[in-house]
């Protein structure tokens, strides 16, 4: 999917936590992992952990 600034936007506002569950419990395919929007959300990921998110914390609350 083109990363579009609504699509950055979205990405952007949500926290890891919610991030890692979309990424986890995603179906196959979805297009939010896709091409460009993909991309950016793997990096911004990387970026919310890089900055401190706790990201063990979030695995352990979400489950699988």
């Amino acid at each position: 999917m083109d990363l579009t600034e609504e699509n950055k936007k979205h990405i952007d506002n949500l926290s890891y936590t919610q991030l890692l569950s979309k990424w986890r419990f995603a179906l196959i395919g979805d297009p939010w992992f896709q091409g460009e929007t993909g991309d950016y959300w793997g990096k911004r990921m990387a970026e919310l952990r890089d900055q401190g998110a706790d990201h063990v914390g979030a695995s352990k609350a979400i489950g699988w």
